[in-house]
């Protein structure tokens, strides 16, 4: 028997979060909350565990409803990786055959699921759907042979030219450091020719996940230069956004930060920082990733649909959006992510 209940209503669905070893900053009630708040999607797990009985399992979705890109349910929206937190094979073939039986009542334009291993495509009978690279550093050696094991003329090079430059250091959760975090942001999406997330998004993200984010800021004489945010979960925090200025990347902020964010984890006791994905074709970022002696694996999405999803493509449509996007002045390039971003979860 398949159960279904709100995680956001359900109390064990936190605990269940809390202590599961295989469970990340994307399952928590924080992360979910945020998703409403901000875009609207309705989460929902499905289970085998009887209401009345504690969690054993649950994987995790959001409806995503949109005029737009069509109905679907995703595990997670704007999520690296979302790992079904099922253990037994009999319990994951109850629950993706309840799933594949809601996908035809439905009628929703697709299911997806978003693993952080490669395992459930048989399982799930479903196509291969997006592939990335996800960068693992092992925070267990001590800083010193961590800092040995960074790329000497890149990595080592630039945090040694960050503190020769005496860039000043921030990190917390202000309104004051969200705000220079998201104009360097704009700077970086305009230069990708791509519209930000809105600025409500990285805020509920604070209300609801409090002290597992940080914002951290480098700065030159009172100049924002580079900015990163993380999300921490049990052991490992977690690189979610990044953005700088490129008139001061030479300055070597960005490894400033993720050197501070290295040792900070140090001194917290965690054991792993996970750098997020990168999309394969995107070669300066995986090798810049790479250089910091992370661990590289494949992320590989799977997806069950009636027909091809009509979402973004790279070839030419896109092409022509980024050359609109482009030219956009600022404010109605903040607005057109502000409308748009609730329809790509």
């Amino acid at each position: 028997m398949i159960y279904t209940f709100d995680p956001l209503e359900d109390p064990r669905w936190e605990e269940f979060v809390r202590t599961h070893p295989r469970a990340s900053i994307y399952h928590t009630r924080g992360w979910l909350e945020a998703l409403r708040r901000t875009y609207g999607y309705e989460a929902v797990v499905y289970t085998t565990s009887h209401p009345a009985a504690d969690l054993t399992n649950g994987v995790v979705f959001c409806r995503v409803t949109s005029w737009l890109t069509g109905c679907r349910m995703v595990s997670l929206p704007f999520a690296d990786h979302c790992e079904p937190l099922v253990e037994s094979g009999d319990d994951r073939k109850e629950i993706f055959s309840s799933l594949l039986c809601a996908f035809k009542k439905e009628r929703w334009k697709y299911i997806e699921i978003r693993p952080s291993s490669s395992d459930l495509v048989n399982e799930l009978g479903a196509e291969k759907s997006n592939s990335f690279f996800r960068h693992v550093v092992d925070l267990r050696p001590d800083l010193e042979a961590l800092f040995r094991g960074l790329n000497k003329n890149s990595i080592q090079r630039a945090i040694r030219r960050a503190e020769r430059e005496v860039l000043s250091y921030e990190e917390g959760r202000s309104e004051a450091l969200l705000r220079s975090f998201y104009c360097l942001l704009l700077k970086t999406r305009r230069r990708h020719k791509l519209p930000p997330q809105p600025i409500d998004w990285f805020r509920n993200l604070i209300a609801c996940l409090g002290e597992r984010l940080s914002i951290r800021l480098a700065s030159k004489n009172g100049q924002p230069v580079a900015s990163i945010l993380t999300l921490s979960h049990r052991d490992t925090v977690v690189y979610k956004y990044g953005c700088s200025d490129s008139d001061f990347n030479n300055l070597g902020g960005t490894a400033l930060l993720f050197w501070r964010t290295i040792q900070e984890g140090k001194m917290q006791g965690l054991q792993e920082f996970d750098l997020g994905r990168s999309e394969i074709e995107n070669a300066g970022l995986v090798a810049f990733k790479d250089r910091w002696r992370a661990r590289r694996t494949m992320l590989t999405y799977v997806r069950l649909s009636a027909q091809r999803p009509l979402i973004a493509t790279y070839g030419y449509e896109m092409q022509i959006a980024k050359h609109v996007f482009g030219c956009m002045p600022d404010g109605l390039f903040v607005a057109t992510g502000r409308m748009l971003y609730r329809h790509f979860g």
